[in-house]
Order: structure tokens, then sequence, then C-alpha cells
């Protein structure tokens, strides 16, 4: 390196020589100067320069991999040294030692990670660097437990699953950071259904410039295994019946449309003679395009809610908690029956995530998909065992929090299934990841020049990174919420939806994605936020002229909240500072005063909603009382369904942000 640095500088003084003005002769001729004279030197200076700095980069990057390689040597040694302890006091120095060697080895993967340019090696090594995250945290439990309980079988079973997942994700860095497979040949990922059907359009679509670009026959093999994708939709139990005949009925539809493109497509080449597309063949291509995205579409509608249903099923946790209270009460019985219920849930989760993976849209959430469904397959087992520890030993505090974790780490995967589904949906809809409206960009020139943007580095952006998740499941329940609503037009709805849009965005700065590129971007968004929020206060004053005594305090009590989060935003947006610690902490002021926002504004919208709703049909029932008394009795009946489903949800997910602030 020393060496390239040299060569690197010497080429550079040659060119500053060569191009040295100190010394310039005028010309006789034209008056103009000459800036060098030597042009054979300067190519050849020129080609040192970047010969050598290519050099200095190359050998750059070989340096950041070996100390990954080495990182990783020391974790693995300090591993199997962990797996062979025998008493507590020897587990607690070598874990030490391990937790040190772990935040090094994160701290040279998370910088890797961000330079890596390729989408899918970013979300591998993202995949992987969760798994050893999470994993640290088993590691340690179920280590303990093991040395509590040495001659518990299920105690080993679930150390060492933890062990060989910990080998399998270290391994995996190391194939991306060296582009290279210890089982040699890179592995490939299968085709989903959406990249099948994306490539079919591509080669029907290409008929119309030539009729013999592609072979008919590679045309309808493509379709057959795209037909035969489709199997893992409808060979599943848990495919509705009428699901399953949809997703046939259309498959029938495009192979008809395919074969009478195909029989088009071969007329114009042996007897038109043609060697482009006929209008004929025009509109063969548009109706097979159309049935394969009809195709589309279905698979997605049955996918997406399969997995919503899923995690709507799953949010309380049942299952997790029966479990727990088994295993503390010791009764084997129980822990047994309630393990075959998990076992069954986790198969659900499994398949689901492989439908999602056929319809994800990008290689990056492909890649997502496949991570959720070893994390579930893989969890599933390790909570049954731990629970298995637990009845044996229900007096085991040691074996009691080991359970704890691994329940944990399952309801933090199905936080993160709900964000997966919410960038699949948006990638389906064209927005690919990042919000498509209502981003406010600062102009040029708009703020003053004294204030130096910043980037958060990585170690920011790992602490910051839980707020950021809080901010983007408020946000999913703001566009759930405004869904709901009759009146998609209602300016409430609107407001509502820029609110979430920016805040949507600010969460992607928390992550080192989207638009906000620095904190000046970030500042500014919160600050025309604020601005919107103040704007929905005057709209919910207006509301709360319409309604009743009770229902009008209740409007008037939260939009007092509302306007108080939003002018403490605005105040901390416009608030300059100085120096990193001090602009870090506005950040994280400004995604904690973003999150009150979103609190509010999701804890109104179905009241709102409700409210609006029950003005309006007092109005049209004035004529008649009876009727009017009825519609009154359902409202409040769906008032107290709404509210209790609102609060109760907002509850849990509150105390599945506290248990992972906890952990």
């Amino acid at each position: 390196m020393g060496l390239a640095c040299f060569e690197a500088r010497r080429a550079g003084t040659a060119i500053a020589q060569l191009t040295d003005v100190s010394g310039l002769q005028q010309c006789e001729g034209d008056g103009r100067s000459t800036v060098f004279s030597d042009r054979t030197g300067m190519v050849k200076a020129a080609r040192m320069l970047l010969s050598s700095v290519t050099k200095v980069l190359v050998l750059a990057d070989c340096i950041v991999i070996k100390q990954i390689i080495s990182s990783r040597n020391k974790v693995l040694v300090t591993l199997e040294q962990l797996e062979r302890v025998s008493t507590f006091q020897e587990f607690v120095q070598i874990f030490s030692q391990f937790g040190n060697e772990m935040v090094e080895f994160a701290h040279l993967t998370g910088d890797r990670q961000n330079d890596l340019k390729d989408e899918k090696k970013r979300a591998r090594m993202a995949a992987a660097r969760a798994v050893l995250e999470k994993c640290t945290m088993m590691l340690l439990t179920a280590s303990k437990t093991c040395l509590r309980h040495p001659d518990c079988e299920s105690a080993r079973i679930n150390k060492e699953a933890v062990f060989q997942r910990m080998r399998l994700a270290l391994e995996q860095v190391i194939e991306i950071v060296t582009d290279t497979r210890s089982g040699g040949e890179a592995k490939a990922l299968p085709v989903s259904i959406y990249a099948g059907i994306k490539d079919f359009k591509v080669k029907v679509e290409g008929l119309r410039d030539s009729l013999f670009c592609v072979s008919c026959e590679a045309v309808a093999a493509q379709l057959e295994a795209l037909v035969e994708k489709t199997e893992d939709f409808t060979d599943s139990a848990y495919t509705r019946h009428e699901q399953r005949e949809t997703i046939i009925q259309l498959c029938q539809i495009t192979r008809q449309e395919t074969k009478q493109l195909i029989n088009t497509w071969r007329h114009a080449q042996q007897f038109l003679k043609a060697k482009e597309a006929t209008d004929e063949m025009e509109l063969s291509i548009l109706k097979t395009c159309q049935s394969v995205s009809d195709l589309r579409r279905e698979l997605h509608r049955v996918a997406v809610g399969r997995a919503t249903e899923l995690l709507k099923l799953h949010s309380d946790h049942l299952v997790l908690q029966a479990l727990k209270a088994s295993g503390g009460d010791g009764n084997l019985e129980a822990v047994a029956d309630y393990a075959g219920t998990l076992t069954e849930h986790k198969e659900q989760l499994v398949e689901t995530c492989r439908l999602l993976c056929h319809i994800s849209g990008t290689k990056p959430l492909e890649i997502t998909c496949i991570h959720a469904e070893e994390t579930f397959r893989v969890i599933g087992p390790q909570i049954i065992s731990a629970a298995q520890t637990l009845a044996l030993h229900p007096t085991s505090k040691i074996a009691k929090e080991n359970l704890d974790v691994f329940c944990e780490a399952w309801e933090s995967q199905l936080c993160d299934m709900a964000i997966l589904l919410k960038e699949i949906n948006d990638v389906f809809e064209g927005r690919r990841g990042d919000k498509k409206t209502y981003l406010s960009l600062p102009r040029p020139g708009k703020h003053l020049k004294t204030v130096k943007a910043a980037k958060l580095d990585a170690e920011e952006q790992t602490s910051i990174a839980k707020l950021g998740l809080e901010v983007c499941l408020l946000t999913s329940d703001v566009d759930s919420e405004v869904e709901r609503w009759d009146e998609q037009d209602h300016e409430m709805v609107r407001l509502c939806q820029i609110i979430s849009s920016m805040a949507y965005s600010m969460y992607l700065f928390t992550r080192g994605e989207g638009l906000l590129k620095t904190t000046l971007d970030l500042f500014h968004q919160a600050e025309v936020l604020s601005d919107q929020g103040l704007q929905l206060c005057h709209i919910l004053h207006s509301l709360s002229t319409q309604l009743l005594d009770e229902d009008r305090i209740l409007i008037l009590s939260e939009t007092e909240k509302l306007s108080a989060a939003c002018q403490q935003l605005q105040v901390c947006a416009k608030t300059p500072v100085q120096g990193k610690s001090a602009i870090f902490q506005k950040v994280d002021s400004s995604i904690q005063n973003t999150k009150g926002i979103l609190t509010v504004v999701v804890y109104l919208l179905p009241i709102c909603n409700k409210l609006i709703r029950k003005c309006k049909s007092e109005r049209s029932c004035l004529a008649s009382p009876q009727h009017c008394r009825e519609t009154q009795q359902s409202t409040a009946v769906s008032e107290e369904t709404l509210n209790g489903f609102g609060v109760k949800s907002l509850e849990q997910h509150m105390a599945n942000l506290t248990f992972l602030e906890s952990k």
C-alpha cells in the first residue's frame, strides 16, 4: 500500500510539474500561452496516475476483506471455546471476549454493507448480520441454560441449534465479501413467478420488433414453467377453494392466449414472410400480456391477503403465552400440545414467506423473504426445545429467561414480516419502497450557508434504528386506517396521507436510504410535516363544532395534543445546532416528535371516521326517528368494537416495542 501511494504521489507530482503555470512562455503568433509542451510525458504521467490510484483502491479493498476475514476467524475461535466451556466463571470470561470481537465484526461488516453496490449482496449481508445480532442474545441464554442443566437433552439441542446458525451466518458474510462459496459455484436464487412473468412479457413484447428473436417452443416452455410454479399457490392446504379456482382459470386463459399468439406467430413467419408483427399479432401480444398480468395480480392478492390474515391472527401471541405458562407449571403434556400448534403456525408462516417471495418484485425483497422463511423454520423448533427445558425445570429462572428470548425473536420476526409486506405492496403499486408523492426536499439556497449538511454514520444509524422502526410501523397503521375511510377524497385523509408519506421518508433516512440524504433534508422535511399537522388541527377544530359535548371534548383534547406535538417538532427543526453530537440529538428529537404526531393521528383516524359517518346518518334520518334510533344503536355497537380493537392493538403494539427496548 505504501509503494502504491508513493507511485500515485509521484505521478501527481509529474502532472503538477508539466502543468505548472508559473513558467509559461508567450507564443509569438497569436498571443496564446502553452500550458504544457511535453505531450508524451503528460500521457505517461496520466497513465501512471490512473494505474497507481487503481492499485491503491484495489489494495484498500483487499485490506478490508482481510480485516473482515481475520475478525471472523477470531470470532470462530472464541465461539468454539464457548461451546466447550463447563463452568460459569469460564463462560463469563470467554463471553466477554466474544462480545468485544462481535462488536468489532459488526462495525467492519456494517461499513462493508454500506459500501456494497450490488443490491442482492447488500440484502444478503443485512440478513446475515441480523441473524448474528439476534443469535448473540440467544447464545448467551441458551449456553447459561445448558450450563445450569447439563444433563437436559432439550437444552443441549437448543444450544447446538444457536451455535450452528451463527456459524452459517458467519460463513455467509465471508461468501459475500469474497464473492465465493465454500462449496464451489455461487448458489443461484430460484426464479420467482414475478421474475418469470417479467421475462415472459419481455420476450412476447419483443416480437413486435422481430418475429425471429425467440422460438415458439421457448415461449411455450417458459409459460409452462410459470404455470408449474403457481402450484405453490394451488397445492397449498391454506389456499381457499375460490382462490384456487381463480388461479387455475387464469392459468388456462393465459395458456389459450399464448397458444393463439403462437399460431398467429407461425402463420406470419411461414406464409406472410413478415419480419415485424402484423395487426393480428399485435392483438395477440396485447391479450397474452394482459392475461399474464391478471395472473400476477391475482397471485399478489392471494399472497398478501394470506400474510395479512396470519399477522392479525398471531398479533396476540396466545400460543407463546400458553407455552410459557405450561412450561412454568411443569406441564409437559400441555407443552407438547401447544408445541404442535406452534409447529402448524410455523408451517403456515414458512409457506406464506415462500408465496411472498414469488410476488415480491425485486431481488433484495426476495432475499428478505427467504431470510424470513428460514428464520421462522429455525426459531419454531428452538422455542419448543426451550419450552420443554422449562417444563422439565419449572423453577429455573435461566430456563424461563431463555424461553423469553426465543419468543421475543419470534415476535420481532413477525414485526419484520409486517414491514416486508408493506415494502412488497409499495413495489407492486410502483412506489418501490419510497413514497412517491408529498416528499418535500429542500431547494438550493433555502437554508443558511453556515449550517453544514451531514449524514448519519453506521453507528448513529444503529442507535436510532429502533426509533425509525417504530415510526415505520406507525405509518403502516396510518395507511391501514386511511384505507377504511369511505370518503377517500376527504381533506383529513389527504393530510394524513401526506404526513404518513413524509414520516416514512424520515424512517428511510434512519436506514441510510430514500431521497433524504442529509440532516438538512431531514430537518426541512420535519418542518413541512409539522405544517401539515397544524393544518390537520384546523380541520379537527372545524369538525368539533358539529359534535355533541362528549365527542367534542374528546376531539378537542386530542387536537391539543397534536398541536403541541407539531409545534414542538417545528421548534426542534428550526433550532440551529453545532457539532456532531448536537446534530444527532436534533435528529433523534425530530423523529421522536414525528412518532408522537403519528401516534395521535393513528388514534384519531378511526374516531373521526366513525363520527363523520354518524353525523351523516343523523342528518339523513331526521325524517325517520325510529330509523335514526336504530342507526345510533348500531353506531354505538360499532364504536365499542372499533375502539376496543384500536386501543387493544395499540397497547399490544407498544408492549411489543417495550419488549424490544428491554432486550
